[in-house]
């Protein structure tokens, strides 16, 4: 299989393990919205709590120059843990939501 679409295959498989997450009495659900014209890849968590509007996301990830671009993580575990889980080395793993000139000192990919 190409390259792109294992990494497709891949996001798509993890983003549909994502929307069994909400339980029955949960006010919101999870929702996936997967541009593969563009790599653009988001999570979103929609609903009503009460009163209040619930219209987050939760991930955003982009395939770029092989690599996967996290570009938002509202997860508690993180995503790049998932990805790494499901066996991406943290060399393709960019976190984008930090500036490039601190990315040095983690141990993902800078770029």
């Amino acid at each position: 299989m190409d390259p792109v679409e294992s990494d497709r295959a891949l996001l798509t498989r993890l983003f549909a393990a994502w929307q069994k997450w909400p339980r029955a009495e949960a006010r919101f659900e999870v929702v996936r919205l997967m541009d593969e014209a563009h790599d653009r890849y988001l999570l979103l968590t929609v609903g009503w709590d009460g009163p209040r509007r619930i219209h987050n996301v939760l991930v955003h990830v982009d395939l770029m120059d092989g690599k996967f671009w996290i570009q938002r993580d509202n997860t508690e575990a993180g995503f790049a843990t998932e990805l790494m889980a499901a066996g991406i080395p943290k060399d393709r793993i960019v976190l984008a939501f930090y500036p490039e000139s601190v990315r040095h000192y983690g141990e993902f990919a800078i770029h």
